[in-house]
Parts: structure tokens; C-alpha cells; sequence
């Protein structure tokens, strides 16, 4: 890691909005380093970015698998000035009535605690660079949706990012949470054409990297524009 170059790793980032911000930030003099469970995935994406991505396969529920990613993306590029907290999950239909547990437990290790698991990880390198943190949270996290495990676990999301602000008061370290509404990327079976696009979050998660240390932006909500007619 140069003086000027700064690196970013960003869990999730085999597809949908974590590959898109992997290609902005490299275009904006990035380093990346490219974190998912699809090895295969982001190996292809960081060839394809060039020298300044590295591809390291992890599990964000299992902290070991993590540490090491952390430790491998520190000793290829130097240190971490941000992470990009992104990797989540969706759950199955039928609410808290009908829907089958193991979803529930899916969403809550990967949304919950593996975001937890993320921070826990990269915060010692974080707060060594004086870094920044970047959370996908979602508007789910801000409204009530029937029968939604994934919208309570988005609650959580978002309430880690503001008791981890607190936590990190007088470190030199921010923390921006991303609440966008919904994005078409391969998290829906189906296509929405009246949704945000990926490029859409990853260019606010480009604006809340580029703002001076003097700038604390603590969250970005991104909703589509409604469609005429």
C-alpha cells in the first residue's frame, strides 16, 4: 500500500452491488481486496480488474476463514483504510408463521452476525489506518415488514452501525451505513425493472469514501425515483 493508494475489502463481492463497488473503487485508485464463499467468482473479477484486486475466498460466518482473509489482504496490500460490510442474504416466504427456521437461521448468521464477525475482524487494521466502515443496511431496517426476518435482521444491521459509531468515538474512524431500497441484483429470482442498480449503491458507497476526514457521514438512504404512468 503506497502513501497515496489507499485499499478497501469488501465482503459479498462476487456479484450484485459488492462486485459493482469493487469495479468503481478500482477505477477511482482503489485496491481491493475481493471477499465471497465463490472462490471461483471473484477469482475471474479480480483478474479482470487487474494488479490492484486480490481475490480471497472466505465465509463470513466463520471467523476463522476470516481472519485469514484479513491477514492475507494486510500482507498482500499493506493495511485496510476501509471496509465495505456488505455481504447479506434473503430469506424464504411464509413469515414468522410459516416460515421454515432454517432460513431464519441463515439470515441471522449471515446478516447479523456475520456483518458482526466482519467488523470484529477488520477493526484492529481499521482502527490502526483510521479507516472508514461501510455498512449495507437496507430501507427495510427503517420500516415494518410483515412477516420479514430479513427486514428485522436489516434492523440490526443498522443498529450495529450506530453502537459501532459510538464504540469508535475519538478513533479517528467513521462509519457510514447504506440504506438502499430495493436493488436488482441476482439476490431476486426474477428482474426488477423498477429498482435501483447496482452501480446506483456503489456509487454512494464512492461518495461516502471521498468525503475530507473532516465530513462524518453516518447514512445514506437511496431510493429509485417513482416511475411515471
Amino acid at each position: 500500500m503506497t502513501d497515496t493508494q489507499k485499499t478497501i475489502l469488501i465482503t459479498g463481492a462476487s456479484s450484485g452491488i459488492g462486485e459493482a463497488t469493487a469495479r468503481q473503487c478500482v477505477d477511482a485508485g482503489w485496491q481491493v481486496a475481493l471477499l465471497a464463499r465463490s472462490e471461483d467468482k471473484i477469482e475471474k473479477l479480480a483478474k479482470e480488474l487487474g494488479a490492484n484486486a486480490k481475490s480471497f475466498a472466505c465465509d463470513v460466518t466463520k471467523m476463522d476463514t476470516l481472519q485469514a482473509a484479513v491477514a492475507a489482504t494486510v500482507n498482500h496490500f499493506g493495511g485496510i483504510d476501509a471496509v465495505f460490510a456488505n455481504a447479506g442474504t434473503g430469506g424464504k416466504p411464509g413469515g414468522f408463521s410459516e416460515a421454515p427456521i432454517e432460513s431464519w437461521q441463515t439470515i441471522v448468521n449471515v446478516n447479523i452476525l456475520g456483518l458482526a464477525y466482519t467488523l470484529q475482524a477488520t477493526l484492529p487494521a481499521i482502527k490502526k489506518s483510521k479507516g472508514h466502515v461501510v455498512i449495507t443496511g437496507s430501507i427495510a431496517g427503517r420500516r415494518s415488514l410483515a412477516g420479514s426476518m430479513y427486514s428485522a435482521s436489516k434492523h440490526a444491521a443498522n443498529a450495529i452501525g450506530y453502537n459501532l459509531r459510538g464504540e469508535l468515538e475519538g478513533t479517528g474512524c467513521r462509519v457510514t451505513v447504506i440504506e438502499p431500497g430495493m436493488v436488482d441484483t441476482p439476490f431476486f429470482d426474477d428482474e426488477k425493472p423498477d429498482a435501483l442498480r447496482p452501480n446506483d449503491v456503489a456509487r454512494s458507497v464512492l461518495f461516502a469514501l471521498g468525503q475530507p476526514r473532516s465530513v462524518d457521514l453516518h447514512e445514506l438512504v437511496i431510493l429509485p425515483t417513482p416511475q411515471e404512468g
